[in-house]
């Protein structure tokens, strides 16, 4: 008890008033704009270069197929196109890039208001969602986008008599769309284990709801799938599977919290009656001097 109204007190003193919260808010927006200003430019200098390495998917597709070389090709159908298409890289690349220094201004900004174990407790979450982020973005790269364009790729059609001649020709404004919609639904998906375990230390869910909600969870995976990929069987299998697998975690995580939270609830208890002990053992020591001095008196 005294040290959690030794912290109140701290936060107490620290307490600033409304104006003053408004200017260190100001200070965090303008870091975090800054950031993402510098990550923005930085990458439309090299937005050319980015968007050939996010072809590569594509010339792995084209490789299974055994297709030329030059079936690696893609056109833009406006003048302008390619121009916002960098510059939609260069805000993608940037906010990316900025995470680290925005996510740092937003701890900055509520740590003040937290008290030294939950700002421990917080700051895991804080560096786990950017590397969660990173391995969705990974499977996209290395395994979703390289089967979704070799399913799309099967469907071309080698003209001759009677036959139309059917084939590939991807714009760049839509290849990076695909490519940024699907790296924000699996990057957000790998956000799963940290919202419910963030929901499991606040007790706003538990293990138990969570394991009979497994089969609602599993509908709702491959219905999140079916709305955010590309209408192919591969890309919703390649994101309801791990959507299943990460709720999974979830739970294991958010019974790791549970039992944390009673063991400091075992541990909390125990001191309360430790100090109750030593309480009623001093009264007791208290009584028993009184009545030795009234017999002496």
């Amino acid at each position: 008890m005294s040290d959690r109204s030794t912290e109140e007190q701290a936060m107490e003193a620290s307490a600033a008033p409304l104006m003053s919260h408004l200017i260190e808010l100001r200070t965090r927006l303008m870091w975090s704009v800054a950031a993402f200003f510098v990550a923005f430019l930085l990458c439309y200098a090299f937005s050319a270069q980015i968007f050939n390495l996010l072809v590569v998917p594509f010339q792995w597709a084209v490789e299974w197929h055994d297709l030329p070389e030059d079936q690696v090709r893609f056109i833009y159908t406006a003048p302008q196109e390619f121009f916002f298409t960098r510059i939609k890289i260069a805000a993608f690349g940037g906010m990316i890039l900025a995470f680290p220094m925005i996510a740092s201004q937003i701890y900055r900004f509520i740590a003040p208001g937290l008290y030294s174990n939950e700002r421990q407790a917080f700051l895991p979450y804080l560096v786990a969602t950017p590397i969660l982020f990173l391995l969705g973005s990974c499977l996209v790269y290395f395994m979703v986008i390289p089967m979704a364009m070799w399913f799309f790729l099967s469907m071309e059609q080698t003209g001759g008599e009677g036959i139309a001649s059917i084939q590939h020709l991807p714009k760049v404004s839509e290849y990076l769309s695909l490519i940024m919609t699907l790296i924000f639904a699996f990057g957000l998906v790998f956000q799963l284990p940290v919202a419910i375990t963030l929901l499991a230390r606040a007790g706003l869910v538990t293990t138990e709801g969570l394991a009979d909600k497994r089969k609602y969870a599993i509908v709702f995976a491959f219905v999140a799938a079916a709305i955010l990929t590309p209408p192919d069987p591969l890309t919703q299998i390649g994101l309801a599977i791990p959507t299943i697998l990460l709720y999974e975690i979830s739970i294991i995580s958010a019974r790791y919290v549970e039992k944390q939270r009673r063991e400091a609830q075992a541990a909390a208890d125990g001191d309360d009656s430790s100090e109750g002990e030593e309480t009623a053992a001093s009264e007791d020591g208290d009584e028993q001097d009184t009545e030795s001095d009234s017999k002496s008196s």
